[in-house]
């Protein structure tokens, strides 16, 4: 009963906050029209991650009042906001309809969202540890880890579900909304479950002997044996974790439909049918754990994440976009400029529209048409047919043709600018048709079985850092300052290096062109993980946590 409950109101808690993730690319369209697409995009997932960027804040507001009023309390508060945040999204005006009060209001919601969440999962994976006997904990907590791949699931599910009853005309208007609406029922039921529930054994039983913690963020943060341990929890274990995780569920969905031009339907029910397959895994990781210990579970997963990521993406694009692929091979794209002066293509604050230079045009372009491309920078006696023109002059070289961009652009008027610019894409477009870039993935030449098994060995990876994490978690602290010292390790880590990678992913790839360059950031942050890990992270397994 306490793990079905914990579990359930987990599960709703994590279908609120992804829902969003899912909806990016609509999302995008509805609240952040008011600058060009890929800006827009990253836009989305900047507010995406706003969700993520406080909840070690909520942790240390939620974590503190666990410690000193109890577990059960304080999760039943934070789902409260989850739910009343979420359905509140589903009612809010778009830009066409608010102006910048729509996003505004947007990233106010998702900011409630992440303070309750950052105070959600120390609570149900502390309540559930210590309920569960010393050698099955790992296998206890690890249904808590499933919770946040079924709340992605059954978030799938329902959009699966509302794109297939509504149309995809009907669901990009208004559609998108329903989710977000239907939340309000599953937040009633999740409420009554969680109500049912009993204190915690461990916890109760220092509230009888006036053992609680009086003052749980000095003890946990500003004595350094507690912090120590902290900081070797979040650098040792659960960065590596944070984004092994989002690599493999967010990334990889948001890398196949906007990268590889994948439909969304089909790229949802991909992603659902690898999570269905691998969510048993989570269990199996945190049973295994309680044998071999967790410490080497969650580094091997770091391990094989950081030397198998660039593989997978490019047999990913293999399989999902073959044509893309193809033309790749056959006729790289090279945008070739005399000096180095392209702009970085992500204006944050949504003025640059990058019409300026030829240079800005061709990689806006390339960028939102997702055709991966170099960037040359030549010196005049690197090619002759570039010497006698102006040094201004960017060529787009698709395989053997060529495309010259427009020069000077930053002096013509209005009107001769967007001419000359509609010229050049459409000789543009003309140029990656004839060399056979697709505009969107071809749904026949998809490889599925192929595209699930990869997805697939992405999700094991995630189950491997993330099944036996929340046991290792409770088990670094003591109970009495359980809560708060698990949480804020758990949420730096999921929050900031976990929930930003798809924007910094992303922002990195429309910088460079090179649709594989975001991947950097989970390589080097696993790698990181598994040394640090390695050298300072204790085995924690065999330990007793009543103390």
């Amino acid at each position: 009963m306490v793990i079905a409950a914990s579990s359930l109101g987990t599960v709703f808690e994590w279908y609120d906050f992804y829902l969003y993730g899912l909806l990016a690319t609509t999302i995008s369209a509805q609240f952040f029209a008011g600058v060009n697409d890929t800006t827009a995009f990253i836009f989305a997932l900047a507010a995406f991650a706003a969700g993520f960027a406080v909840r070690p804040f909520g942790a240390l507001v939620f974590g503190r009042i666990g410690d000193l009023v109890g577990r059960k309390n304080t999760f039943l508060v934070t789902m409260g906001i989850m739910g009343g945040s979420t359905f509140a999204v589903g009612l809010l005006p778009n830009f066409a309809t608010a102006g910048v009060a729509a996003p505004i209001l947007l990233v106010a919601l998702r900011v409630l969202q992440g303070l309750a969440l950052g105070g959600q999962y120390g609570g149900a994976a502390t309540y559930v540890a210590e309920h569960a006997p010393n050698h099955k904990r790992g296998l206890y907590t690890s249904w808590i880890q499933t919770t946040a791949t079924l709340g992605l699931f059954a978030s799938l599910l329902v959009v699966i579900g509302t794109r297939s009853w509504l149309g995809e005309a009907a669901f990009a208007n208004w559609g998108w909304r329903v989710p977000f609406l239907a939340s309000i029922l599953l937040l009633g039921v999740s409420l009554w479950v969680r109500l049912q529930l009993n204190e915690s054994p461990v916890y109760a039983r220092m509230k009888a002997s006036g053992n609680t913690s009086k003052a749980p963020l000095t003890e946990a943060f500003l004595r350094w044996g507690n912090l120590r341990i902290v900081l070797i929890a979040l650098f040792g274990a659960v960065v590596g974790q944070a984004v092994v995780w989002y690599t493999g569920q967010f990334y990889a969905l948001f890398f196949l439909e906007k990268t590889l031009k994948v439909d969304g339907m089909t790229a949802n029910v991909l992603i659902a049918i690898a999570l269905a397959l691998g969510t048993p895994f989570f269990v199996f990781f945190g049973w295994l754990s309680d044998k071999i210990g967790r410490k080497p579970i969650i580094l091997a997963g770091c391990l094989l994440a950081s030397i198998s990521y660039f593989p997978l993406f490019h047999a990913l694009t293999q399989a999902a976009n073959p044509a893309l692929a193809e033309a790749q091979a056959r006729a790289p794209v090279v945008v070739s400029t005399l000096n180095a002066h392209c702009s970085f293509q992500f204006d944050p604050i949504g003025k640059n529209k990058f019409d300026a230079s030829g240079c800005d045009v061709a990689k806006s372009y390339l960028a939102k048409a997702g055709v991966p491309y170099e960037h040359e920078v030549l010196r005049l006696s690197d090619d002759v047919t570039m010497s006698p023109v102006p040094e201004d002059q960017v060529e787009v070289a698709i395989g053997g043709s060529k495309v010259t961009a427009p020069t000077a652009l930053a002096g013509m008027g209005t009107g001769a600018r967007k001419a000359a610019i509609a010229a050049f894409q459409k000789d543009l477009q003309a140029a990656l048709a004839a060399a056979r870039y697709p505009a969107k993935a071809d749904d026949a030449r998809i490889d599925k079985p192929l595209v699930v098994a990869i997805l697939f060995a992405l999700v094991l990876l995630v189950t491997m850092v993330y099944g036996p994490i929340a046991a290792m978690l409770v088990e670094l602290f003591p109970s009495r300052i359980r809560y708060t010292s698990m949480s804020l390790p758990y949420h730096l880590g999921n929050g900031w290096f976990g929930g930003f990678l798809p924007a910094t992913a992303f922002a990195m790839v429309a910088a460079t062109g090179d649709i594989y360059y975001g991947l950097w950031y989970p390589v080097v942050a696993a790698a990181a993980t598994l040394v640090i890990g390695l050298l300072l992270l204790p085995e924690t397994f065999r330990r007793k946590i009543e103390e």
